[in-house]
């Protein structure tokens, strides 16, 4: 049987995120008076954005560690972080690690990675779940009919359940 794409469309995104993130970074360092997000809450910014740095490492870590199990054994995974949302990888970058740099770094700039990288995966998404739907049929798409793509808040599950 085929494998499944480790990487998805992560390099796809990766590929203009990235540079773009490295940019928005110099240039926040380079004219920090013009990308300053505020003056006065500049404590308040690093303490969210450790919290926030520090749950999307947690998310993403449980997500990657579920992610290669599913992947070695060619199963579906529908519980821990995937239970949330179907791309808790993609969410914790776009919702947690981007802005938590730009709250860091106090810059207002690097929060523009978070949409630039939103419209980068709704555009690259449909031939992941092409794929994953070849590999698992019915049972993909009613995960995928219950289970939020992005925003880990599952709201519908909730309601069902």
């Amino acid at each position: 049987m085929q494998k499944l794409s480790a990487l998805g469309i992560g390099p796809k995104i990766g590929r203009v995120a990235i540079p773009y993130l490295l940019l928005t970074v110099f240039l926040s360092f380079y004219y920090k008076e013009v990308f300053i997000i505020s003056l006065a809450a500049g404590r308040a910014l690093i303490i969210a954005g450790i919290v926030l740095l520090a749950l999307g490492l947690i998310f993403y870590a449980v997500t990657v560690r579920l992610l290669l199990q599913g992947l070695k054994q060619t199963k579906l995974i529908t519980t821990g972080t995937y239970y949330l949302c179907q791309h808790p990888l993609y969410a914790s970058m776009i919702f947690m690690l981007i802005p938590s740099v730009a709250l860091l770094l106090n810059s207002w700039l690097v929060f523009t990675v978070s949409p630039v990288a939103y419209l980068l995966y709704r555009h690259y998404i449909p031939s992941e779940y092409s794929e994953m739907e070849s590999f698992f049929g019915q049972a993909y798409l009613d995960y995928k009919k219950k289970t939020p793509a992005l925003f880990p808040f599952p709201v519908k599950k909730w309601r069902a359940g």
